[in-house]
This record gives structure tokens, sequence and C-alpha cells, in this order.
């Protein structure tokens, strides 16, 4: 996607501010109705650096009066939510993940400011949890050009995404075993050529398939597996840009067919043959393993979890008070414990952020696996909470919670929890484990 810049909005260097902006402002609510800023929002917005409370109302508002009404549409066509990208980029959020001297808004686990993208990353999930996918996709690979690139890269990339919204992605996908029923087999090859490497094969679980413009490619010269599924030498995992405007790249929109997370069309992508430039190789080999950028990412997928279950606790408080229902003892309960969890969510978000921000990464890399399973089970508790203290027509459409159900139940499955949590054990006994991916 790409679209003219606009030099106003939530993020725009020129506008601190986000009540300065007309389209974003939060009006205040009637008194007579629940206020649509839930009492969650109160403990993130506490720990929020001052200077970042508006930016995250603004985020809040937008998705509230813009993205969210989408998400219906996007989930039952499962198609990319260019629409919400467009937003994004028009309020100057694009550019989140950006140096601030590089034009962005400087947000990052190596910029001092990581709690506000977190919070900024529940505002989209809380909307949309194929969007916040899509977003994390985004911001990531930002993360990883700002820690990873050269000044010549950040200058290229970064110039397509703020003046022109170009939007990015990662993908690792190459699982080696087939579910039974599959019949697309997963894998890339990588071969040198004069000037670069030629790629060819196909990865799985392509978030933004045909929405974004660029792909950092996480491939093993040994052969197939990407990062997550290959073995051997970590030496031999690059990380390639590829411009997926390619003509050699393709798509294969017959196998993403899930319950949720439709709108992510995480399809299979299909490389023939496609030429990626040595000036296009990010890193050195092995940077990605070696240096564990992976951990930077776990507490994010907790944010987002956190998203999709503080819009559940938004919809089961609206509707216990249009119902009345809110003099029984047993849906006192639910709420009680929705509220808690959503509450010790945040907290230990700003914990694990806390971490990155003093720069104890060592630390936070720890805890992020400790914030991505607390959250994982924090948040599914949350919309159950939310299904029992409504009953079944939260499950039916229109109900927002009939898709959060749906994506959740699928996004949670994105890293095998027992693993994350074996993981743990063996942190604390002192044992070898793989802080990254959790293999056993």
């Amino acid at each position: 996607m790409t679209t003219e810049r606009r030099e106003s909005g939530v993020g725009s260097r020129e506008s601190e501010s986000v009540a300065a902006s007309s389209n974003l402002t939060a009006t205040t609510p009637d008194p007579r109705l629940p206020t649509p800023d839930s009492d969650a929002d109160t403990i993130a917005d506490f720990y929020l650096r001052p200077d970042r409370v508006d930016l995250v109302a603004g985020v809040r508002a937008l998705a509230r009066e813009k993205l969210a009404p989408r998400a219906a549409h996007y989930d039952a066509t499962a198609t990319f939510p260019h629409e919400d990208f467009r937003d994004l980029f028009e309020a100057g959020l694009l550019g989140a993940a950006i140096p601030r001297d590089l034009g962005g808004l400087g947000l990052g686990p190596y910029r001092g400011d990581i709690f506000t993208l977190w919070m900024l990353t529940k505002e989209i999930a809380r909307a949309d949890l194929s969007l916040a996918r899509c977003w994390e996709g985004h911001v990531n690979s930002l993360v990883l050009i700002d820690g990873m690139g050269t000044d010549e890269q950040k200058a290229r990339w970064f110039e397509g995404v703020l003046e022109r919204g170009e939007t990015w992605v990662a993908w690792s996908g190459e699982p080696q075993a087939r579910a039974p029923g599959e019949k697309t087999r997963f894998g890339t090859y990588a071969e040198r050529v004069d000037g670069g490497w030629k790629l060819d094969g196909t990865k799985a679980f392509a978030t933004s398939a045909g929405g974004a413009r660029w792909a950092i490619l996480l491939v093993n010269t040994e052969g197939p597996g990407g990062a997550r599924h290959a073995s051997g030498d970590v030496d031999h995992l690059l990380l390639m840009a590829c411009d997926l405007s390619d003509p050699s790249v393709s798509i294969d929109g017959s196998w993403w067919d899930p319950i949720g997370m439709k709108a992510t069309v995480s399809h299979a992508v299909r490389f023939d043959n496609t030429f990626i430039p040595d000036s296009n190789l990010l890193g050195y080999p092995g940077q990605y393993l070696l240096e564990s950028w992976q951990t930077c990412f776990a507490p994010q997928y907790g944010a987002s979890f956190l998203g999709a279950a503080t819009a559940a606790y938004d919809y089961a408080i609206a509707s216990i008070l249009a119902q009345k229902k809110g003099d029984d003892p047993y849906v006192q309960h639910h709420v009680g414990r929705m509220s808690v969890n959503l509450d010790t969510a945040h907290l230990w978000l700003r914990h694990v952020a806390t971490l990155w921000e003093s720069g104890r990464s060592a630390e936070a890399q720890v805890a992020g696996n400790r914030v991505r399973h607390l959250l994982e089970h924090l948040s599914v508790e949350t919309v159950d909470h939310c299904i029992r203290s409504c009953g079944a027509r939260a499950l039916i459409k229109p109900s927002p919670v009939e898709r959060i159900w749906r994506d959740l139940s699928i996004y949670v499955r994105h890293d095998n929890d027992d693993h994350v949590l074996a993981t743990i054990g063996k942190a604390v006994l002192g044992k070898s484990y793989d802080v990254s991916f959790y293999k056993p």
C-alpha cells in the first residue's frame, strides 16, 4: 500500500498533542452511558510517560471511531485491512518504530520507550486483533531495520514508510511436517549468485500477503526451515528484504482458511527464483538468533492478546449495564476477575518495559517469556468470563465477542505455550534453553 504523505495527525512531528487533531479528539461521553474508555485504561495511562498519554488516547479514539467499525467486514471478506493502514499512515503512526532523528516516533526496545509501543498495539488489537497482527509485523520489521540495518538501508526503507506509506512484514514460517490432509510443502532454498541470492520455495503463515510492500525473509542457506524450524549452525540464517512487487513472488490464497485471524491474510507465498541483492541483506549471518532479536517481540504478542481481552471486557460491562444484571453476585465475580486480569496484564507489561528501557536486556528477554505466557492465559480467561457473564448472545453476530473469541483462539497458538512454560522452568533450574523459539 502506498499513498501520499500527510503532515498532520496522531504521530506527526508537527503535532505532539493528539487532542489537537480535530479528527481524532476523544469527545466527552454522555454521563448516562458507559464511558468508551474502560477503567482498564486508567492503569495503562498512569504508567505512560506524560508526553505519550495524548498519543495513546488519540490512537484509542482512532481505533474506536474508524478501525473497529471495519473489523467485521475484513473478517467476513478475509481481506487485508487497507483502509485501516491508510488511516494509520495519515495519522503518522506507520513510523512508530523509526528513530525520531529519522522522522519517526522513536519507539522500541532499544530506544528507551517500548511501553508506549505496546499500548499502541493494545489499542489497535482492541479494535481488531487481525489488524494488530499485521501492525505487529510492520513495526517489528522496523525495529529490526533500526537495530541491524546500515545507514543507507535505514534512509532508503524508512523514507518509503514515512513518505509513501509502505508497509513491512517479517516471514519465517517453513514447517517441515505436513498436517493431516495438507498438500502444500513448505521450505525455501537459497543459491548464491553474482551480486546476491536467488530464492526458490514457499513460506507459510505469511501475514499481510498481498498487503505489505516489503517482507524481511528469514532464510536458512543450509535448506528449508527458516528460523523456527531449521536446525544446525545459526550462522546460516540470513535476513533478506524482499520487494513483494517482484513478479517472481506469488500468493497461494487457498491455504489460509482458519477459524479466526482471517484478515491477516497469512497465505502461503511462493518464490520462483526471486533475486535478493546483497544490498538487501540485513545484518550479519546468524545475527537474529545470536542476539536473540525474537525476544523483543514476545511481549508485544501479549499486548495484542490484552487488546482483545479489553475489547471483550468493554462489551461485557456495556451488556451487563444494559441488561441490568449488575446485582447478580456471580456476574459481579466475573467482572471482578476480568478487572483484576487486565490490571495484572498491564502491570506485567510495565515491569518488562522497565527492564528494556533501563538497559537490562538479558533480564527483559527472560521476563518477556513470562509475560507472553501469562497474558495468553489472562486474556483467554477474560474472554471466557465475558461470555459467561453475558450469555450465549455474546457469541452471536453482530457481537464483536464472537470474532474476538475466534481470533484469540488461533492467535495464542502462534507459539506453543507448553514449550514457553517449560522454557521458563529451564531458566529457573539453571538448564540451557532456547530463548527465541522455545525448542524442547
